[in-house]
């Protein structure tokens, strides 16, 4: 029984989208873009006078990672989607709080 207790050297862990077996590029790429415009947009709400990048990326991702999420195919890609998602909303709403899609 000690295979049970320890993973063997053949069974590595691997990071990976496609975790039925089968290759989804365009749920892949959905999913990465979702989660990139989510980082985007809430990262640029630290910065005030940033709104507008934080306005735009946040609705670009909100869109894109609710489609994604629609067309999703693995729980991975399920959860870049939410985490996507709700950056892309925070991202949004400050945005919008902080002064909206045009610069001031």
């Amino acid at each position: 029984m000690p295979h049970v207790l320890q993973p063997s050297e053949k069974e590595r862990f691997k990071l990976t989208l496609n975790t039925d077996g089968r290759s989804h590029p365009m749920e892949n790429a959905l999913a990465v873009a979702a989660l990139g415009c989510g980082l985007v947009a809430f990262v640029s709400t630290f910065w005030i006078s940033a709104h507008p990048i934080s306005a735009w990326f946040g609705t670009l991702g909100f869109g894109v990672g609710l489609y994604s999420q629609y067309v999703s195919v693995t729980t991975p890609q399920r959860s870049l989607n939410i985490i996507g998602i709700v950056g892309s909303f925070v991202g949004a709403a400050l945005g919008i709080a902080h002064g909206g899609f045009l610069p001031h």
